[in-house]
């Protein structure tokens, strides 16, 4: 038995079980495809399949949806996250090289 983990970007999952560990129905998780705030890769026959990040991005998609945000607005939060968060990145890389002799 292998305790390697599967890459979390890697589209494992089919839109129907997506949907379900999203909490949503397919229609939202195409209208997310279709905004631009997700992107599932595809099989050869065009098929799409959602990774474990695709999960959690719709996940919080889905909170700020229920917060009352539209795709359009939801787009430019979770923008501004992303930036955020390779800021932060980029930050602690650079911290990191000015601390060694």
């Amino acid at each position: 038995m292998s305790s390697r983990q599967p890459d979390p970007a890697a589209g494992v999952y089919g839109i129907s079980v997506a949907a379900d560990l999203v909490g949503t129905g397919v229609q939202n998780l195409r209208a997310y495809e279709k905004a631009g705030l997700v992107r599932p890769s595809r099989t050869p026959g065009g098929t799409r399949l959602y990774s474990s990040d695709d999960i959690a991005r719709m996940r919080r998609i889905a909170e700020l949806v229920a917060e009352g945000l539209n795709l359009n607005a939801i787009t430019m939060v979770l923008d501004l996250q992303d930036s955020n968060e390779r800021l932060r990145t980029e930050n602690a890389r650079f911290r990191s090289r000015s601390r060694k002799p």
